[in-house]
């Protein structure tokens, strides 16, 4: 009988074999990321969701959404208005990945025009 891979073992496995999921988890990691980064800010400044609604002119469920991360496609001013009410600054970083290591995409060649 074949002894179980503890998880950890067996995602790591999913993600060095299938780059299209290691791209999914990559994006849900990272929005993940800047919905808790929010949450943390607002409660940082003893903010409620109501008081961050008023403050932007929305309502306290749009928050909740937004928080939880149920809104779909918000826009970067959406998430910079927030972010800004609550005294905060949003900083968008590009990091290239492992070496050589591009998802689907394939590079362009340049060529000299002699």
């Amino acid at each position: 009988m074949k002894k179980k891979e503890p998880f950890m073992d067996w995602f790591e496995g999913q993600l060095s074999a299938n780059p299209s999921f290691h791209q999914q988890v990559e994006e849900t990691l990272s929005t993940m990321r800047l919905e808790q980064d929010l949450i943390a800010l607002r409660e940082l400044q003893g903010v409620s969701q109501t008081q961050l609604a008023k403050a932007l002119g929305v309502s306290q469920p749009a928050i909740a959404k937004l928080e939880s991360g149920k809104a779909k496609n918000i826009e970067l001013k959406t998430l910079v208005r927030a972010v800004s009410a609550l005294g905060g600054t949003v900083r968008i970083q590009i990091t290239p990945g492992a070496k050589g290591k591009h998802r689907g995409i394939r590079k362009r060649s340049v060529r000299n025009a002699a």
